[in-house]
């Protein structure tokens, strides 16, 4: 299944929001996107349809085996990314705003490389 980078963005946030809050409701994944909350409504409901996440009764939302998977490859770029950014003198702020945009366009391939470089490289990232 083909991925666009806006869903993938909306994945990583509720992925990322999973992991700092025991709940995740659209008006979180709004704010921190900057999108409207009937926006990523909308895109709840798609996500839902094409089994991305479920919703409980209380609205939470939550990521299917299958979304976690996409919002992990996705996340996993993004640190990595902006950890080797670092590394080669790029101030954070920059390194992870290179990253986020880097992160949809980058080929597993080309990712894979860069981790293999990292994990050889003698003095890592901190």
């Amino acid at each position: 299944m083909k991925i666009n980078e806006s869903a993938e963005n909306y994945l990583e946030t509720i992925l990322i929001l999973s992991r700092r809050q025991p709940q995740v409701k659209s008006i979180d994944v709004a704010k921190v996107l900057g999108f409207t909350k009937p926006s990523v409504s909308v895109a709840m409901k798609n996500f839902r349809a094409n089994g991305l996440i479920s919703m409980d009764k209380y609205n939470n939302i939550f990521l299917t085996e299958k979304g976690l998977e996409i919002a992990e490859k996705v996340y996993e770029k993004h640190v990595s990314i902006t950890e080797w950014l670092v590394f080669l003198g790029v101030d954070y702020k920059t390194a992870t705003e290179d990253a986020c945009r880097i992160e949809h366009i980058l080929s597993a391939e080309s990712f894979e490389a860069i981790k293999k470089y990292i994990a050889n490289t003698t003095t890592k990232p901190q």
